[in-house]
């Protein structure tokens, strides 16, 4: 028994120092299954109408000469004839404005009688996929304010309709005044494209962007953008001084006129 133990001792000794025998990793459980909606369960339907700008922010600088902003999108259903139709107005915020006659007096022109308006907008241009008239009718452009025909102008002084007149072509000859479906274009019946003109007298703010869903002449959906235009570099220091200080602004313009005329004579005069 006693030349037993030192043996029982070599083989406890050698069972506790044998490595240990690695455990097979256990499996990783299986990913849920997705659960399917419930019978009855309201799907997400897909917008009528998606739009967007091509720029949010136009920069004026010394040498802007005007731009181009666009919106283009898609609608669910075919664009044309027997399909809906797309509207885009835009327009900047309204300013007053003062429309003033020239009278004739003793061979000088004088200001005569004058009418102010308290709400005109600064730009403004409508663009569809066919002209507003046969869009959309007379009462639904009327009572949605859509068209040059239905601004709000509200005037004071002189409720002569003459004033308007000469407000509305004033504004279109300087381009400031749209109303031309030609600045619309559609692609693949779905996609359409509308351009908008800011020329180079663009005034600076917020420009309000209202692009209509028209079916079967009602305005069925709408989507509200905007961008902004403002003024950066040299031409927004000047512009500053001029608000700020307008004497000072004043008494450098006249000194830059007067050296211009010096500076010019003495150039001719050498010549």
């Amino acid at each position: 028994m006693k030349a037993l133990r030192p043996l029982l001792a070599l083989g406890l000794a050698l069972c506790l120092t044998t490595p240990a025998t690695a455990q097979p990793a256990l499996p990783m459980p299986p990913p849920p299954a997705p659960v399917a909606p419930a019978l009855g369960a309201p799907v997400a339907a897909r917008p009528p109408l998606v739009a967007e700008l091509s720029q949010p922010r136009v920069e004026i600088t010394t040498g802007f000469s005007g731009t181009d902003v666009l919106v283009f999108g898609a609608t669910e259903r075919l664009l044309g004839p027997g399909g809906d139709d797309v509207l885009v107005v835009v327009q900047s915020s309204p300013e007053p404005m003062v429309v003033r006659r020239k009278t004739r007096v003793l061979g000088f022109w004088i200001n005569g009688a004058s009418a102010r308006f308290r709400q005109v907008p600064g730009f403004y241009l409508v663009a569809g996929t066919r002209s507003l008239r046969t869009m959309l009718p007379p009462e639904e452009r009327q009572a949605k304010r859509l068209g040059l025909d239905n601004l709000p102008l509200q005037a004071s002084g002189t409720q002569d309709p003459a004033f308007r007149e000469a407000l509305l072509r004033l504004k279109q000859d300087a381009r400031l005044w749209y109303e031309d479906e030609a600045l619309m274009q559609v692609s693949g019946a779905r996609l359409f494209r509308a351009r908008i003109p800011l020329p180079a007298t663009t005034d600076t703010g917020d420009y309000q962007v209202s692009v209509l869903l028209v079916r079967d002449g009602r305005v069925v959906a709408r989507q509200e953008l905007v961008f902004r235009v403002v003024r950066v570099g040299a031409a927004a220091r000047i512009a500053d001084v001029a608000t700020e200080q307008p004497v000072l602004y004043g008494l450098i313009c006249v000194l830059l006129a007067a050296f211009a005329g010096w500076l010019g004579s003495v150039l001719f005069r050498r010549g």
